[in-house]
Order: structure tokens, then sequence, then C-alpha cells
């Protein structure tokens, strides 16, 4: 009886380290579906328990561009148009903007909740077209209509974006100044392997620090060197099919995905109205992108600067140590012919 009874047991232990294997992925699932926050047009917040099948329905997502979203797989700085969305992909910053909402993906993340904040303050309203007084302004052939109108949604959501990852990267920078400046000046004055190693950690960091700022920086050019994927980021313009700034919130779905109505709305006179205002069309978001990319581009530069500093260092020890070296030779070589 008694190997019947060990037999039982350990039947049983297996089945419990199965039982609780089997549960793992439903625990990693669980905490998977609750990973997004939504910020709506009026600034409200709220937490989302879906999966990414749920999220792939509601906004029209395609799987490889919400992979580019998953925090536990490294992926380039991106921002991606799409047809009725954007892709953000900046470092913490992993979101998806439509012109209705902004969806944030590891919303409990320190650096991600003042950027909720941001957006609940600042989004408001923002995206709200002035229809009947545009309309007005138009007919009398206002200059300034575009300039007094404000951003549409997904400008104001970008914006907080690219403030907060601008903002994040300089304070980063500023903090490794911080450390390394004097660090390097102790290390010039007393040649030390504690010195050395704390540089040779800074040298790393910096490294780590330039190839991320460099990312965010190179997507934000290669954007404004392509008017055509600018114009993929007006979302409420595609939405309401035409150039000018009129209320899109009362059309129908329908409106807009039925074959029959879409022709009826003359896609060649569309067409032509875009190409003779294509720069007008892109002007204010290329003005957005192109404020934050001097930002961010003279964040580059105080690294590059830093660098620099590190390399006169290091060439300026490598003098020394080999001035050192050459004494040492000499002594030694001096105490030879001595004793012969």
């Amino acid at each position: 009886m008694a190997p019947d009874d060990g037999s039982g047991a350990g039947a049983a232990a297996a089945a419990a380290v199965v039982a609780a294997d089997a549960q793992a992925p439903v625990k990693k699932m669980a905490a998977f579906s609750r990973s997004w926050i939504l910020v709506n047009r009026e600034g409200r917040s709220s937490l989302l328990d879906v999966d990414k099948y749920e999220i792939m329905r509601r906004v029209g997502i395609h799987a490889r561009d919400l992979r580019m979203l998953d925090p536990m797989l490294s992926h380039p700085s991106k921002i991606i148009g799409r047809e009725k969305l954007i892709v953000l992909n900046l470092e913490h910053i992993k979101a998806i903007v439509t012109a209705e909402e902004v969806l944030l993906r590891d919303p409990s993340d320190e650096n991600v909740i003042p950027i909720v904040k941001e957006l609940e303050r600042r989004l408001p309203g923002s995206g709200q077209f002035q229809g009947e007084e545009d309309e007005q302004q138009e007919a009398n052939n206002d200059a300034d209509v575009g300039e007094q109108n404000e951003f549409p949604f997904e400008f104001r959501a970008l914006e907080v974006a690219l403030e907060a990852i601008c903002s994040f990267l300089d304070a980063l920078t500023i903090e490794l100044e911080t450390d390394a400046y004097p660090a390097l000046d102790e290390l010039t004055s007393k040649i030390s392997s504690r010195n050395l190693d704390r540089v040779r950690k800074l040298k790393s960091g910096m490294t780590r620090l330039t190839n991320r700022v460099q990312k965010v920086r190179d997507e934000l050019e290669e954007l404004l060197d392509d008017d055509d994927d600018m114009a993929d980021l007006y979302l409420s313009r595609k939405l309401t099919g035409v150039s000018s700034p009129v209320s899109w919130s009362g059309a129908p779905d329908w409106f807009f995905a039925s074959p029959t109505t879409g022709s009826k709305l003359s896609r060649t006179s569309r067409a032509s109205a875009v190409t003779a205002r294509e720069e007008n069309d892109v002007e204010e978001l290329e003005m957005l992108l192109e404020a934050y990319f001097m930002q961010i581009d003279g964040t580059l530069n105080k690294l590059s600067t830093l660098r620099e500093y590190i390399d006169d260092t290091e060439d300026y020890i490598n003098i020394q140590l080999d001035n050192h070296r050459n004494q040492l030779i000499q002594v030694g070589f001096t105490g030879y012919t001595k004793l012969h």
C-alpha cells in the first residue's frame, strides 16, 4: 500500500505543476489585455480591458503594426500614417492615434502617466473645426483662415507625443552631461583605475543614448523629406474626402465606405484640388515636425560635443600614459647601463 500512496502523491504533484503551467498563459494574457488606456476627444481617459484582437477590430490596425507597439519587442522609432490611424512608436510612447481617440500602451509606466495627463489637458476641443465660421471666412477670401483654425485632433496628440519624447531624451542628455564633464575633468587631473572605470561607464551610456536620440531624429527627418508620408497623417482630412477644413463629425460611416457614393463625390476633382494645394496641405504639419526636429537635433549636437570632449580626454590620457611609460623605460635602461 505504501508504494501506491507514494505514486498517488507524485501524480498529484505532477498534476499541480501542469495546472500551474496551464494557468501561466492565462495570467499573461490577463496582464496583456489590460495594457491600454484610451483618451478621447473630450480629454476623458479610461482603461481598456480588451485583448489585441479587440484593439484590431476597434481601430482597424494591422497585426504587423500592432506588433511594433509590443513593449516586449525591440523596434526602431517610427511614425506611420495609415488610412484611419497613426502608429507611434517613440521609445516608451507606444500609441495608436485616430481622428477620435488616442490609445496608449503601458498606462502604469511612470513615463507614460505624464503623457496621459497632458493629453487630458490639451485634447478637449482641439480637433473641432470651426465649420460655419470657417465657411464664412472662406467666402470672404480671408487669407489667414488656416492660421486661425486649430490643429486637428490627431496633430494635437502627435504634438504631445513629440514634445514628451524630445523633452525626455533632452533631460537624459542633460543628466549625462552633469555627470560626465566633472568626471572627465577629474580624470585629467588624476589618472586612476576608479576614474577610468567611471568614464568608461559614462561613455557606454552616452553611446546608447546617442543611438536612441539618433533614431528619433532620423525618423523625423525621413518624415519631413516625404510629403506623401506627411499627407498620410492627415486623418481628419481623409475622413472628409476634401482638402478644406469642414466638419465631418455628422457623416455616417457608410458614406465613406460605399463605392457608389465615393464615385459620386468626383474623385478626379478632389485629386485636382489636393494637387493645387499640395504645399499648403502639409505646411502646418511640416512646421510642427520641423520644430521638434530642431529640438532633437540640438540634443544630438549636445551628445556629439560630449563625445568630442571624451575623445580629447582619451587622447590626453594616452599621451600622459605614453610619457609615463617612456620614463619607466628610460629609468630601466639607465639602471641597466649602470649595472653593466
